[in-house]
This record gives C-alpha cells, sequence and structure tokens, in this order.
C-alpha cells in the first residue's frame, strides 16, 4: 500500500491497484476477509477514485438488506431446530437402504441449504450421518460376533471329528480358534468406503443446493448486487423467481449426477445390494432406521413456535415466487400503484424478518376474569407469568448466529464493481478484450466457468464472484454477447469448491470428522468440478436461453459501455 496519494496516475490504474491489493488479501487471508472488504471505504476516497458517501452507500444496499432478511428467517429456523425435524422426516420417507439413505442425506442437505446457510446445514447433517453409520457399525459388529461365535463351536466340532478319523488331516489351535475369515477385511474396506461416501455426499449436496436459489448463497448474491450495480436499467431481470428457475432444474442435475458419481466411487453399482430389490431389510438398516426413529422422538410432536416459524418460512417463499413472476402480474404491481418500479424482493424478505420479532412463541392462553370459576392454584402460576409472550425470535440470537462477515463481504465487493464502472477500469477492461468476438460464446462460457471452478478452491466463493464478475461484464460488453452468458455460469462456478478442505467451510467440517483423507475428496472433486461445468454449460445453452433471452444484445446492457 505504498503508492503515491497525489499519484499522476489515471483513476481507472488507481481503481485497479486497489482491486489488486485486495485480491492478493483475499486469496492469502494475511487479514480475515470481512476486513479486507473495509479497505474500499479508506483507500478509494484517498486516491480520488471515489468519495465516502458513494463508497459506504454499497454496504447496505438492497442486495445486502435481501441478504439480511433472509439471514434472519434462516436463523430462526434454526433456533427452532425446524430444519432437523424437516430432515428426520424425509428420510424416514426415503428408507435406509444404502443407495436410497444416501439419496435422502442428498436431497435433505440440498433443500435446507437453499434456505438456510450451508455451513449450518452440514453442521447440522454431518452429527445424524455420524449416528447412522455408528449405529450400523455396531450392530454389524454383534451380528458378526454372535455368527462367529455359533460358526466356532460348529467348526471345532466338526474339526475334531475329523481328527478322530484322520489325526495328520488338520491342525486345530489348541484353544479352538480358526484362522480369521478373509471376508471380514474386504466388510471394513466397504464399510469405510461407505462412511467416506456418506460423509462426502452430505457437504457436496449442500454446495449444490445453495446454488438453487438467490439467497442460497454468497455468490448468488454478489451477481444480484453486480448487475444492479453495472446495469440500473436492467428491468430486473435477475429476480428470485426468474434465478430459481434456472438455477434449480441446473441443482436437480447435478444432485442426480453426483448421487451416481459417488454410488460408483464408493458404494458399487451392485443394484441388489445397494437398492436391496425385494429383499428385507437387514439388522444394519433396521438398526439406521432406529436411530433416525430415536431422533425423531426425541423432538417431540410439533410446537406452536415451530409451526410459526414454517408459517412464515412458506409465506416468504410464496411472496418471493408472485412478486414478479414474468407471465402475470405480481402482487406488487397489483396492490400497489407503481410496485415494480419501488417494491423488489428484499422488502417481502424484511417484513418477514420483522414479523419474526413480533409473533409470540407461545400459545397465547385467555384466561377468565373471575379467578373463582378456574382452579386456584392454575390461575396463581398464569398470573406470575408475563402477559405477553417471549417473541419466535431474540436478538441475541440474531447477533450470535448472523455471519456479519458475509454482509461485509458483500459490501466490499459491490464497492469495488460500482468503483470499477465509474473510474473507467470496466471500459478499459472491455476494450482489452475485443479479441475474444471471433471465439463462440459456448467457448467462452465454459471456458471461464473450468477457470472459476479451479480458482475458487484456492479462495472464498464470494471473494471470486467479487473479483471476476465485473471482469466477465466488461468482456461481454466488448464481444457483444448478452452479459449473463457468462455472469451466470461464473457465478454457479464459484459456488463449486468441492477439491479441497480448505475451499470452503461444509468440506471442512466433513474432513474434520476423520472419515476421508485430502486425497480422496482432490479424487472426488475433480470429477464433481467436471459434472459442474458440464451441467452450467447445458443449462446456458438450453433452457437458460429461452429464460434469459442469451441470444439478443439487450439495450440495457449497451448503456454501460461507453461509461
Amino acid at each position: 500500500l505504498c503508492l503515491p496519494v497525489c499519484s499522476p496516475l489515471l483513476q481507472e490504474a488507481k481503481c485497479a491497484y486497489i482491486i489488486i491489493i485486495m485480491a492478493v488479501f483475499w486469496c492469502t487471508e494475511v487479514i480475515p476477509l470481512a476486513v479486507t472488504s473495509l479497505m474500499p471505504v479508506v483507500f478509494f476516497p484517498l486516491l480520488g477514485v471515489q468519495s465516502s458517501k458513494s463508497v459506504c452507500l454499497q454496504y447496505l444496499n438492497d442486495t445486502n438488506m435481501l441478504f439480511l432478511g433472509g439471514l434472519i428467517v434462516a436463523i430462526s429456523v434454526e433456533h427452532w431446530n425446524l430444519h432437523k425435524r424437516i430432515a428426520l422426516r424425509v428420510l424416514l420417507i426415503l428408507g435406509v437402504k444404502p443407495a436410497l439413505l444416501m439419496l435422502g442425506f442428498m436431497i435433505v442437505t440440498a433443500f435446507l441449504s437453499m434456505w438456510i446457510s450451508n455451513t449450518a446445514t452440514t453442521a447440522m447433517m454431518v452429527p445424524i450421518v455420524q449416528a447412522v453409520l455408528d449405529q450400523m457399525d455396531n450392530t454389524e459388529y454383534d451380528v458378526t460376533m454372535m455368527e462367529q461365535g455359533t460358526g466356532q463351536t460348529n467348526t471345532v466340532i466338526e474339526l475334531e471329528e475329523k481328527n478322530a478319523a484322520d489325526p495328520t488331516s488338520v491342525h486345530v489351535v489348541s484353544n479352538g480358534q480358526v484362522p480369521d475369515d478373509p471376508r471380514s477385511s474386504e466388510e471394513k474396506r466397504l464399510r469405510k468406503r461407505i462412511c467416506k461416501g456418506m460423509t462426502l455426499c452430505v457437504c457436496y449436496a449442500a454446495s449444490i443446493g445453495g446454488t438453487a436459489t438467490l439467497t442460497g448463497t454468497g455468490p448468488n448474491m454478489v451477481l444480484k448486487g453486480q448487475m444492479n450495480q453495472l446495469y440500473p436499467n436492467n428491468n430486473d431481470v435477475v429476480n428470485f423467481a426468474s434465478w430459481f428457475g434456472f438455477a434449480f432444474p441446473n441443482m436437480v442435475l447435478m444432485l442426480v449426477l453426483a448421487w451416481l458419481w459417488l454410488q460408483c466411487s464408493f458404494m458399487g453399482l451392485n443394484f441388489k445390494k445397494s437398492w436391496g430389490c425385494g429383499t428385507e431389510r437387514t439388522a444394519k438398516e433396521k438398526a439406521a432406521y432406529n436411530v433416525l426413529k430415536a431422533e425423531m422422538k426425541k423432538l417431540g410432536p410439533i410446537t406452536y413456535a415451530e409451526f410459526n416459524v414454517l408459517l412464515m418460512f412458506v409465506l416468504l417463499v410464496l411472496l418471493w415466487f408472485s412478486r414478479h413472476p414474468g407471465f402475470v402480474k405480481g402482487w406488487a404491481s397489483r396492490l400497489f400503484p407503481e410496485g415494480e418500479k419501488y417494491i423488489t424482493d428484499s422488502a417481502p424478505a424484511v417484513f418477514i424478518a420483522l414479523m419474526l420479532f413480533i409473533l409470540p412463541a407461545n400459545k397465547p392462553k385467555f384466561i377468565g376474569w373471575n379467578p373463582s370459576i378456574s382452579d386456584p392454584e392454575q390461575t396463581e402460576e398464569d398470573i406470575k407469568k408475563p402477559f405477553l409472550s417471549a417473541p419466535l425470535l431474540d436478538w441475541n440470537v440474531v447477533q450470535r448466529k448472523m455471519p456479519w462477515s458475509i454482509v461485509l463481504l458483500l459490501g466490499g465487493g459491490f464497492a469495488l464493481a460500482d468503483a470499477s464502472a465509474n473510474s473507467g477500469l470496466s471500459a478499459w477492461l472491455g476494450h482489452q478484450m475485443t479479441p475474444l468476438g471471433s471465439i463462440p460464446p459456448w467457448a467462452i462460457a465454459t471456458v471461464l466457468s473450468l477457470i472459476i471452478a479451479v480458482f475458487t478452491e484456492c479462495t472464498s466463493n464470494v471473494a471470486t464472484a467479487t473479483l471476476f464478475l465485473p471482469v466477465f461484464s466488461s468482456m461481454a460488453a466488448s464481444v457483444k454477447i448478452h452479459p449473463l452468458y457468462v455472469m451466470l455460469p461464473g457465478t454457479l462456478s464459484a459456488s463449486f469448491a468441492f477439491m479441497l478442505p480448505v475451499a470452503t467451510p461444509p468440506n471442512a467440517i466433513v474432513f474434520s470428522y476423520g472419515h476421508i483423507r485430502v486425497l480422496d475428496m482432490v479424487r472426488s472433486g475433480i470429477v464433481m468440478n467436471i459434472i459442474g461445468v458440464f451441467c452450467v454449460t447445458l443449462a446456458i445453452n438450453t433452457w437458460g436461453r429461452p429464460m434469459f433471452e442469451l441470444d439478443t444484445f439487450p439495450a440495457w446492457a449497451n448503456s454501460t459501455t461507453n461509461q
């Protein structure tokens, strides 16, 4: 940071200097990511790139408020253990055959990570997986010991009879033990592979599931914010409904291919054994089912608070989808004059967040005015209780569980994007990339997806999206292709951190349980990255084209090319 403040360098050069410094700090993590994100507040005004007022406005803009509202709802779901109830219910429905159990873990993890943080989902799911695997192992050990005990007695009798007939034919160990069955070592290896597959499927499903919704993971919010930043007149092309329509089918396809890959890699394609077609449940499967049932029983019946949180969650999703569906008028334009212009996805998110601090956690009790009518003891207890019940959510809980660092990281990214556009750096980068116009757009998108998928293994997903998306935007403007044609694949690929334990928190959580080695994660992760890039390329060139009109260069994108 030794660039002189009064340097005669151009605006774009000063902006590029700060971006390079921040990129190095984000990649090496010499100071916390969130602290690096605050650098624009200091250095952009000092170097004359932007005023403090302009920079600070980016740290809590519309997109950050949407993310904040979504996170508060997610915290309420976690706080009342609603996510655990949903997970156990789905697993009990799907069954406990090895293939179905893995599929169940992946479906539940992916669904939950669509709405709550990938890290929280993984932290909740891995102990459930661990408990099921431990119980299966213990049951198998007990059954094996019983079989060995019975088999050992029979073997000793047979050997003694054979010895009486021909003493030289068989050598028996004096204590009656027989040599170890070679199948036991094979079973141990299989069991180890199943443990690896079952734990890896959770962190992979968390990363995949987060891509399906706009608020599911940080990079998606970076795209939303930078689209609004770089293209203010984009007609709200990326909103909750349009993103879900594009990304959810991609998530389902990725999840199925990931499940098949993990099946092949760790369990083999023995359909009879994995699916249990026409077979009864084994002792291991019964044990696994009993563990899930016991965990469900511990939760008890659904509480009033859980029901209220579920109601608020469903209402929020409905409000997001119906605000501006695209094919019909949404509630924003029908109920409010010029609603489409004024109301964005952040309004319902913050409204539901406010409701969680107002609605009671306990069912209201109506007590008669005359104490003689009711039980006197009950009346005394009720008098001691506060008149108003505690709300569904308390600010102390939010303060403790809110990932404030991500909010600052997003804000820092939006400040960089805004400064890049206003200083002329984006336009300069765009002019340098004009020769790429001779390459087919699908090839550009595929190569960029691969680059992002590799880069995101070494640095934060949000930081990766923050650094690359403005560059992709400039490149799209220079070669006259739809900005989303390269920005959508880049955003999704930023979540494909499958290869290293340090790549993303879900990977680190799974790795900490000790079932897998780094090499196991690298081997599986390489194929997972290929699957991810293949699915994104397919999505952007099939249903993505008509959905976002990717074959045309939109007028709203043209307005920023001459900045």
